[in-house]
């Protein structure tokens, strides 16, 4: 994930990198210190995610949820890692990312067929929508930043949807997880137009 130190904090994942900023350093100096590089602990992260995803397919929720706590920790170290060693780049940031994503949406498929397998059609649903939310949270912010417009709010960013879907894994209640996500992740998306809009209008009564 791409660190946010610099700035000031928006989002829970904002808060979370500066309110954690030394731990994370301290765990990212360690990993560092074993030899480990940032593009590794990206790609462990990702094959933590579909090794999650393989447990959940399977039906072992509790450890397809320790695993993704503990991918979700790498992934939340590969920026700080970077930062430390002087090898942070836009490139970089970039193919965290996408990773991101894959690791994201190959664990919420797999949430799929796991209901899929149990024929729970209307937890199937609300994993659709939990997909099409999340996907939409980001085009949003990606969009719209690059229209020069600042999005970086709502109430359920990247952070959150883990926040939300681990413990629903951990504890075996995946259908209320996936759809708390799937209806917080596009009311998060139409915040995000709405707050675009407005800067969008305000940007034209100052040209008038």
């Amino acid at each position: 994930m791409q660190s946010t130190e610099n700035s000031k904090p928006e989002t829970l994942s904002d808060y979370a990198r500066f309110y954690l900023k030394d731990y994370a350093d301290a765990a990212a100096g360690f990993l560092n210190h074993l030899g480990l590089r940032p593009n590794t602990v990206t790609f462990l992260g990702l094959l933590g995610h579909l090794f999650a995803a393989y447990l959940v397919i399977r039906g072992f929720l509790i450890w397809a949820g320790v695993v993704t706590l503990f991918s979700g920790l790498l992934d939340f170290l590969d920026g700080s890692m970077a930062r430390l060693r002087g090898e942070s780049s836009s490139f970089g940031a970039f193919v965290d990312s996408v990773t991101d994503r894959y690791s994201e949406f190959v664990l919420f498929f797999a949430v799929m067929f796991y209901f899929y397998q149990r024929q729970d059609l209307f937890s199937c649903i609300g994993v659709a929508l939990a997909v099409i939310g999340s996907v939409m949270v980001s085009y949003v912010r990606a969009r719209g930043e690059s229209l020069g417009y600042s999005v970086k709010i709502g109430v359920l960013s990247r952070l959150e949807r883990y926040i939300v879907l681990v413990p629903g894994l951990l504890f075996n209640i995946p259908a209320i997880a996936v759809w708390i996500i799937g209806v917080l992740a596009n009311f998060t998306a139409l915040q995000r137009i709405a707050y675009v809009r407005r800067q969008a209008y305000a940007q034209q009564s100052l040209q008038k």
